[in-house]
């Protein structure tokens, strides 16, 4: 008799929502972890005594689309969430700045004040485009298919002509549509540089449907689990706990067991070694092929090494401040306390001609000289992150090499281009260099090592339209089910991609609890 009904390889939050939703519906859950903790790339730990620091993903936007929350009621397993308002802060070289609410009238106020005719252009972009991105989030909850892009994606967002003119621009990078959709180039660089938050630079052809997405930050908003992010997969881990599941950490996976061709359970570099009904695997795709060995179908092997993981594209560096950015642009109030600018991500990035010459330097395998930021300050809003009158600082930077060109070495440079990038910060809030009192440089190469992020890609594979929907991680594979029977996928790999979300892990679930029931596993 297997030891439970379903192993979890990995306990990343998409690994963790999965086991949520099995354990839920009274399936017997083991969950093997490789580090010493759950959360995967969503997890929260002092590298710094007092100060917690997110050591991946920390803007939770994306889930808020889904019902997992509530689904999974983690409220009552200790996530408390803040929102956070204004939800993105920009300011720029000469002075000006953008401020954009969840309230479409307000941000529409703050452009006028730089762009009067921006703001109306704003407010026909959101209006223009909020359908395809409704439809966006309805496909990111459901397994690819033709017949669901088809629905969320064409038919349900526009009539007659209009969707053919929807599609040209779908087709378009997301440069050439900001370019078109608005005058100032600061406002382009505004929708621009969120939309560079998957990877793809504001040239890339079918790349417009993450600058489309926009709509949606004024319907959910942007929250952070108050505590930091990691409090978000600790209450999974304890949801699942409380419904029977297992949690082994410091477990890290050698192989995957196959029998006659069926993936029957797991063993680790400890000796551990767990049978299963159902194995779900919520690591990086290459790295479940490697688990798998010679079971690995040649097929399957061919199609997984033809994807693409690219050559990272980003890295963060993680800072203890004695005070909060002071920006020339919107200066802090009377005695330091925080601001509305220091509640929202603060964006570093004056046009999308910044932003592509920092991908010119990318594609040199050189970190980019003048990168273009983001600095996220969320003790602000949440004092628990810091010693009284302390702070965090979080600060994410594009574009960054994985494989750097003339033989150089993350280990050796990694501070200097740290260094680089608070100076770059320092020109729009002088006095961050002399707030720090500690960092964490993470880096590419730490990116892999620590998180299990290939080649410091945080999205596992590159987020192109060739590698999207049913084409991520492969065609045979997108609906959740891996190269052998019994094994399932979920995590950043899978449809949607990256991100906190959740919905891989959601979507993963429900096939595996289709197949339990039927008792096809």
């Amino acid at each position: 008799m297997p030891d439970c009904d379903v192993l979890m390889i990995g306990a990343g939050h998409n690994a963790l929502v999965c086991a949520g939703y099995l354990a839920q519906a009274g399936y017997r859950v083991i969950m093997l972890e490789r580090r010493h903790t759950v959360g995967g790339a969503v997890v929260t730990e002092e590298h710094i005594p007092d100060f917690k620091f997110d050591l991946g993903g920390s803007a939770h936007i994306l889930i808020h689309h889904t019902p997992i929350i509530q689904d999974l009621r983690l409220h009552a397993y200790g996530l408390a969430y803040i929102d956070l308002d204004p939800l993105f802060f920009a300011p720029f070289p000469d002075g000006s700045q953008i401020t954009l609410w969840k309230d479409i009238d307000r941000t529409c106020e703050s452009i006028a004040a730089i762009s009067p005719v921006d703001a109306e252009n704003y407010r026909r972009f959101v209006e223009r485009w909020t359908p395809l991105a409704e439809g966006m989030v309805r496909s990111f909850q459901e397994p690819p298919t033709a017949g669901n892009l088809l629905r969320n994606l064409i038919w349900r967002t526009g009539r007659g002509d209009e969707r053919f003119e929807q599609l040209s621009q779908i087709l378009r990078g997301y440069g050439q549509v900001l370019r078109q959709s608005f005058v100032d180039p600061r406002v382009q660089a505004l929708v621009g540089w969120m939309a560079a938050q998957s990877g793809p630079p504001p040239g890339e052809p079918l790349s417009s449907p993450f600058a489309l997405w926009h709509p949606m930050y004024h319907r959910s908003g942007m929250k952070r689990p108050r505590g930091g992010s990691g409090m978000l997969t600790q209450a999974l881990a304890r949801m699942v706990q409380a419904h029977g599941g297992q949690i082994i950490a410091g477990a890290p996976v050698s192989r995957i067991l196959v029998e006659r061709g069926r993936a029957v359970g797991a063993e680790t570099a400890g000796g551990i070694r767990v049978t299963a009904r159902a194995v779900v695997s919520g690591a990086h795709i290459h790295t479940t092929m490697q688990l798998l060995g010679a079971a690995a179908p040649a097929q399957a092997r061919r199609l997984v090494d033809g994807t693409r993981i690219g050559n990272g594209f980003g890295m963060i560096v993680r800072y203890a401040l004695r005070e909060l950015p002071n920006y020339t642009a919107l200066p802090s109030p009377p005695g330091g306390e925080p601001g509305p600018q220091h509640r929202a991500l603060q964006f570093i990035c004056p046009d999308l001609a910044y932003l592509e010459r920092a991908y010119g330097d990318y594609l040199g395998g050189q970190p980019s000289r003048d990168p273009a930021l983001i600095a996220m300050t969320f003790s602000a809003a949440d004092p628990t992150l810091a010693p009284p009158g302390h702070h965090t600082l979080f600060l994410w930077g594009q574009y960054y090499p994985y494989e750097l060109a003339g033989g150089q070495s993350w280990d050796a440079i990694g501070q200097a281009v740290a260094n680089r990038m608070l100076d770059k910060l320092a020109e729009y809030a002088p006095n961050v260099n002399g707030a720090v009192m500690g960092q964490l440089v993470e880096h590419p190469l730490y990116l892999e090592r620590e998180l299990g992020l290939l080649r410091g890609n945080v999205m596992h594979l590159e987020m192109s339209i060739d590698q999207m929907f049913m084409l991520r991680p492969a065609l045979t594979m997108s609906h959740y089910r891996g190269p052998v029977a019994g094994l399932y996928l979920t995590g950043a790999s899978t449809h949607p991609g990256g991100g906190i979300m959740g919905a891989a892990g959601r979507n993963a679930a429900q096939v595996v609890l289709r197949d339990l029931e039927r008792k096809k596993v």
